[in-house]
């Protein structure tokens, strides 16, 4: 039995409750963006283990997990923000969100420890940004953390800055470096680069 037999309720009026709760709309699409970035991108032969991570765990961050070529791999979905989306001759272009849902304490390479919303440099391996909302279309711009742009902002050192990530990034389409249309490429230099720096 589906979940709208089993409540009762019909198509129509589960989009009619959607439609006229943003929030709720915002919290189901993060979901289907997830489903939908696995579907498409990580569910071949080459990838092993998957699984989405626990939402309540504070201690690792990413939505999805998973084995590429023998190496862990941590990915973090996010989607764009609709009312940032600009339209030109020359294509689209947005800002997607990227902290995390509140603060908690983090911990930087140097030792330093500081309580912040922002993401920290290498806390996941690679970022999935759902660009539906540009051409209706099911189009994911992926990078790796470490291209990222790093925090500006005032309140933080010049050396916390360079190990935490902007809370807000710009993407376009036609995609622009560090974006890639595909992860592939990014994963093969994750993996390079997990494997040297452990020397095997």
């Amino acid at each position: 039995m589906g979940i709208l037999e089993r409540w009762k309720i019909t198509t129509t009026e589960l989009d009619e409750i959607v439609s006229s709760s943003p929030s709720l709309r915002g919290f189901i699409f993060g979901y289907v963006s997830e489903y939908k970035v696995r579907k498409m991108w990580f569910s071949g032969e080459q990838i092993g283990g998957l699984h989405k991570a626990n939402n309540h765990d504070r201690s690792r961050r990413g939505d999805l997990s998973f084995l590429y070529k023998g190496v862990e791999i941590t990915v973090e979905v996010k989607s764009l923000q609709t009312h940032s989306i600009r339209r030109t001759d020359a294509g689209c272009s947005g800002k997607f969100q990227c902290d995390a849902s509140d603060r908690r304490e983090v911990t930087l390479p140097n030792g330093e420890r500081f309580e912040t919303t922002c993401l920290v440099v290498g806390e996941f391996d690679l970022i999935a940004v759902n660009l539906f909302e540009f051409e209706q279309e099911w189009h994911f711009a992926f990078a790796k953390n470490t291209d990222l742009p790093r925090s500006r902002f005032a309140r933080y050192t010049p050396e916390q800055r360079q190990h935490i990530l902007a809370t807000l990034i710009d993407v376009s389409w036609p995609l622009k470096p560090p974006f890639a249309a595909e992860p592939f490429r990014l994963l093969d230099e994750i993996v390079r680069e997990k494997r040297s720096s452990r020397g095997s």
